[in-house]
């Protein structure tokens, strides 16, 4: 164990940490595209809300100022 100047102790691992499966995962059926994430709800919500922000802020520019 090694001691900083601060008095903060550090611990050197001498071996990574075997956190790999014993099988491979299972293939499906459908294969997944790079657009699979914005499928996601959660994010088209994000999104959703973002682009109305920017939208509100370009009609408030051009109409209002």
């Amino acid at each position: 164990m090694l001691v900083d100047h601060r008095g903060w102790s550090c611990v050197i691992i001498p071996e990574m940490l075997d956190t790999s499966r014993g099988q491979a995962p299972a293939p499906s059926d459908e294969p997944r595209g790079c657009l699979f994430a914005l499928s996601q709800p959660p994010l088209m919500i994000f999104l959703g809300v973002i682009g109305c922000l920017l939208l509100m802020a370009a009609v408030h520019d051009l109409f209002l100022l």
